[in-house]
């Protein structure tokens, strides 16, 4: 049981990854908030955590880019169990569209949820873990963290900024004891990644099909899809790694699609 006990903060884990990472974390033990904008969702993923796993689970209602919404999350997290020792800041959205036609209002969408809500979440949480000298804070980044594509400028940006966030966090956390590090998964087949394959067939004139093979898929060493349980897997591995020695650090889970 690696996060006995361990209080876990998951955002945007009512679905998909952050869905997968809150159960494998309650495999391992660990009380687990779900924070999501769908509390309906939330709700039902934190019975059935308690359900599969007998361990506490909690629904939050949180949108990542209301400073007001996660402080009152983060606090609900300590009236209930009294502290918080990992957050996953993993919620995020997907926007498509050549730079010249994408609208500015998408642009600051993009970056608010992304980075903002990592701004807020480590921010409401860093007292916490700081007063009990230990912590880990993990960023859902992207292979998108390392390489760009086409139309998607308002992700890499974002993406790439939850590098150097995470350095930094690390750099002022190391020396109280919490940690930060970064995800940064391939293409994962989510309802989010479902969404891209008929714009991005649409925005670059190819079929869906060669969005799947060529542009997702391309790049692989075997033409497959990373699981949200392989990332699952590598956020377990950061927030139960114990010292100091694994911190500012990213780890690029993917197929091969980026290599370092």
């Amino acid at each position: 049981m690696k996060l006995k006990d361990k209080v876990c903060i998951v955002t945007g884990a009512a679905s998909g990854i952050g869905n997968a990472i809150a159960h494998r974390y309650a495999s391992e033990g660990a009380k687990v908030a779900i924070a999501d904008l769908n509390i309906d969702a939330a709700q039902k993923a934190a019975d059935d955590i308690t359900a599969r796993f007998g361990t506490a689970a909690l629904a939050i209602a949180m949108d990542v880019t209301s400073e007001e919404q996660v402080n009152a999350g983060v606090q609900h997290v300590i009236d209930a169990w009294g502290g918080v020792d990992v957050l996953v800041s993993n919620a995020g959205i997907q926007i498509v569209n050549p730079l010249e036609n994408f609208a500015f209002a998408d642009w600051k969408k993009m970056l608010a949820i992304h980075l903002d809500g990592a701004f807020l979440t480590s921010k409401a949480v860093l007292p916490h873990m700081y007063a009990k000298g230990s912590g880990s804070i993990i960023f859902m980044g992207s292979v998108h963290s390392k390489e760009a594509s086409p139309l998607k400028s308002a992700y890499v940006t974002a993406k790439h900024g939850l590098l150097g966030l995470a350095r930094v966090i690390a750099k002022e956390g190391g020396a109280r004891g919490v940690r930060s590090n970064v995800i940064c998964p391939g293409f994962v087949r989510t309802p989010l990644v479902d969404k891209q394959i008929p714009e991005q067939a649409r925005e670059l004139g190819i079929s869906e099909e060669e969005v799947v093979r060529k542009v997702m898929l391309g790049q692989t060493v075997d033409g497959e899809f990373t699981t949200v349980d392989d990332i699952a897997e590598v956020a377990l591995f950061f927030a139960a790694f114990e010292t100091n020695a694994l911190t500012g650090q990213s780890l690029v889970a993917s197929h091969g699609w980026f290599m370092e």
